[in-house]
């Protein structure tokens, strides 16, 4: 197979395995994409996913398109966005046309209870193997915490909880010049 099959075909195993979002993807994709296949390097897939989550649009479209790009170019981001995108378009696509007989049934609605933990499990396994890539320990922790924090808490804007980390890390750097 050539690279552009195998590009497309791991973001569309990836697309068609994984319940739960862009989130739930990141320990395959970096699995897939630093372990396996070793196309990225772990710096990198953090660096893709700091710039996939500063982008609008979706993480693991996000995250695939970047990854095609470093592949091959432009279509190579072609590719692995629509190997990212092209399964779960299909199986909603299929859902939508049956979901309607099988809308009221007791065991499909007990399903979908049960596969939250799954996805939460799926989630969490992301951040704290990103933080561990960072280099995010007790010390560090403190900001992101105190950021969530003041956001769901007081309700204060996420946009001065940057302007105000922008600031302190500016002001921080130049105190250790």
């Amino acid at each position: 197979m050539n690279l552009y099959g195998q590009i497309f075909y791991v973001f569309a195993k990836i697309g068609l395995f994984t319940i739960g979002g862009g989130y739930a993807m990141l320990p395959l994709i970096q699995k897939e994409v630093v372990e396996r296949k070793q196309w990225i390097s772990a710096g990198d897939f953090v660096d893709i996913i700091a710039l996939s989550q500063s982008v609008p649009g979706i993480l693991a479209v996000n995250i695939a398109v970047f990854t095609g790009y470093r592949m091959k170019k432009n279509a190579g981001s072609i590719v692995a966005s629509l190997g990212a995108i092209l399964p779960s378009f299909v199986i909603i696509l299929l859902i939508a046309v049956f979901f309607r007989n099988f809308s009221e049934n007791p065991y499909i609605a007990k399903m979908f209870n049960a596969i939250r933990p799954a996805v939460v499990a799926l989630i969490a396994v992301p951040v704290f193997s990103t933080a561990k890539a960072i280099g995010i320990n007790l010390k560090t922790v403190i900001i992101p915490i105190a950021s969530a924090f003041l956001i769901w808490y007081w309700g204060v804007s996420p946009v001065y909880v940057i302007l105000i980390a922008a600031l302190g890390g500016i002001a921080w750097g130049k105190l250790r010049r």
